[in-house]
């Protein structure tokens, strides 16, 4: 088959994802194992359990996916795998099957990193192109970077605490609604009044790009307990739209206040956004209703956890000339970007 073939692996947390994809932004196959029902018993991840998980899934995906795209394993030009961060026992999957993957097949592989995947989860061969905007916004992550081209980055600001994605799970652990939690408050906030409880919008009037969600996952936590003193301990049904409502319009300000800084700042108009709760339906309908903004936004399965990012992303990097310089190795602490003469750069395959 033609063309610049890149296998996609995502190992990360707990989803298994596979995609091979021709010159950068067709998906030819595209193939994920989601852990989530696994995990949803014990309200959180359990990195051991999810590292077993990928074991098991992972080469019969590639087999999979590779004969979904009507390819060989020796026919491929690269192999992109996600190296950090994520749970080094997950990660250690991914990177040590590409490795010998990459060593049966003669293809090389690069390391990507996940937060520089989620840059690409918004872009096809249609645009965006530099420069634009990256609100990350997930379980593990929530900033907004300022991309002057691909691999040169500007980290403008990020969180001080919780993720955004990670308040909503802990919210939900505490109304009783499980795991994973964004799902559920979105599909209930739908129901609700979101002015029924007057939930503060962290740092709404600071002038950084800056997020905090603890004093926000307090606040609600708080509220609950309050309810439940007034009903004998019970937390009402009645009660869980409204509080989610309240809930996920906090959230919503807070990210979209500083997006709008962030546009405000450097005066770039281009936005993409993804990771889990870019999925989340009342911050794509305000995201898309600022107006005299070109916003970027996902297919929902896109917004999690994917391979396609993860080969677009690697594929990119090729293009740029990137190499590797050694042999990969997983790094679960690995920051999205480095500080290089007061500006930051991915450091996707070192």
């Amino acid at each position: 088959m033609s063309g610049f073939l890149t296998l996609g692996i995502e190992t990360s947390c707990d989803d298994t994802a596979v995609a091979v994809v021709r010159n950068g932004w067709e998906v030819l196959s595209e193939l994920l194992s989601s852990q989530a029902r696994d995990h949803a018993p014990f309200g959180g991840v359990v990195p051991e359990f999810a590292a077993r998980r990928h074991l098991e899934t992972l080469l019969p995906l590639v087999d999979a996916a590779l004969r979904e795209a009507g390819v060989s394993g020796r026919e491929l030009s690269l192999i992109a795998v996600t190296r950090g961060p994520g749970l080094m026992g997950s990660l250690l999957v991914g990177v040590e099957a590409a490795l010998a993957l990459s060593q049966a097949w003669g293809v090389p592989v690069l390391g990507v990193n996940h937060l520089e995947g989620h840059l690409f989860a918004s872009l096809s061969e249609s645009g965006p192109t530099p420069p634009f905007l990256s609100l990350i916004v997930s379980g593990g992550h929530t900033e907004i970077v300022q991309v002057d081209a691909f691999g040169r980055y500007i980290l403008l600001g990020a969180t001080r605490d919780d993720a955004a994605g990670e308040a909503y799970d802990k919210v939900a652990k505490v109304m009783g609604l499980g795991y994973p939690g964004g799902p559920e408050i979105d599909r209930l906030a739908d129901k609700g009044n979101s002015s029924a409880f007057a939930f503060p919008v962290p740092l709404k009037n600071t002038n950084r790009v800056e997020f905090s969600f603890s004093g926000l996952k307090t606040a609600l936590l708080q509220q609950v307990e309050k309810i439940k003193k007034e009903t004998g301990g019970v937390l009402p049904p009645e009660a869980l739209p409204h509080l989610c409502a309240s809930f996920q319009r906090a959230v919503t300000e807070a990210l979209l206040t500083k997006t709008v800084l962030a546009v405000q700042m450097t005066g770039i108009k281009t936005v993409t956004a993804s990771g889990g709760v870019a999925a989340n339906s009342a911050l794509r309908r305000a995201l898309s209703e600022v107006s005299d903004l070109r916003i970027f936004l996902p297919s929902p399965p896109r917004c999690t956890d994917n391979a396609v990012m993860i080969a677009s992303a690697g594929y990119s990097a090729w293009t740029r000339g990137v190499r590797p310089s050694s042999r990969l190795t997983a790094d679960p602490s690995l920051f999205q970007f480095t500080t290089t003469h007061g500006k930051l750069r991915a450091n996707a395959s070192k």
